[in-house]
């Protein structure tokens, strides 16, 4: 994979605002998910993790897509499908679908918005899932297709999905691979708006914005922390880690910034996180 692929696969532009928008730019296959697009995704959100100036990120697809699932070739590829799959069966995933799971997202220090712009499937939802709000375009279609393509629940969704919903939801999902809009997508709390499609991306951008104007760099990245590491752990342990952290942020600056912001009714001047920022 050259850079030139990946860098045509996925696009990227940080705005004056300090917002990075990253688009799947591969329309032609409604953005389907494959090692160019991998190797893009991870480059640019890399560029936007490690750059000062960028505080909020903004994941998005180009054309009617968002992400349609994994790509698995053209209709004419059908007649070698049995041996390109025993030939899978020797590979290492990472060959297929890149070298990080989607739930790295989730690791990174600054918020990411995805703006649901299309079709988002299988491995597209479960990327957009693990990003932190949601917008979607109405009349976007979703679907966990994994047991209608007789797989599992791949690359932690069923960690995800219960979460932002309810058990019983996910197993309906995922257990019947059936497909959804926008409008029940936002009811069972997948996406936080379902917005018009031409004033998707600029809506997106402009909570993205909302949040790097007023909203500390380094709380939000410590915010994230806590809430999908006390995923996993009980009220008494999150109170617990939660003093600690308090502890830890007393003396940081955005605190005596938020505070006299407030006070003098301006906006917070809030510092930057820098690329060694914890």
């Amino acid at each position: 994979m050259s850079t030139a692929e990946a860098q045509d696969a996925v696009l990227y532009e940080a705005t004056p605002s300090g917002i990075a928008i990253i688009t799947f730019n591969r329309p032609d296959r409604l953005n389907a998910w494959g090692r160019d697009i991998a190797a893009g995704f991870y480059t640019a959100i890399d560029r936007a993790e490690q750059d000062p100036g960028i505080r909020a990120i903004v994941l998005t697809g180009r054309g009617r897509g968002f992400c349609a699932g994994a790509y698995l070739g053209s209709p004419e590829s059908v007649a070698g499908y049995g041996a390109t799959m025993d030939k899978a069966k020797q590979t290492n995933l990472a060959d297929l679908v890149g070298d990080r799971p989607p739930h790295f997202v989730t690791m990174l220090r600054k918020p990411v918005i995805a703006a649901i712009n299309g079709s988002c499937v299988g491995i597209g939802l479960t990327q957009a899932l693990m990003c932190d709000v949601r917008f979607a375009a109405s009349g976007a279609k979703f679907a966990a297709v994994f047991a209608r393509r007789g797989l599992i629940a791949e690359f932690g969704i069923s960690w995800i999905l219960p979460r932002l919903t309810s058990l019983g939801v996910a197993l309906d999902l995922l257990l019947s691979g059936r497909t959804f809009l926008a409008d029940e997508a936002a009811e069972l709390g997948l996406v936080k708006e379902v917005v018009a499609p031409d004033e998707l991306l600029q809506r997106a951008i402009a909570y993205a914005e909302d949040v790097a104007q007023n909203c500390s760099p380094a709380s939000m990245a410590v915010i994230k922390r806590q809430v999908y590491g006390d995923a996993t752990r009980d009220v008494v342990e999150a109170t617990s880690r939660a003093e600690v952290l308090l502890h830890e942020a007393m003396p940081r600056p955005d605190v005596i910034e938020g505070i006299v912001s407030f006070l003098e009714k301006r906006p917070p001047e809030f510092p930057s996180l820098s690329a060694s920022d914890a």
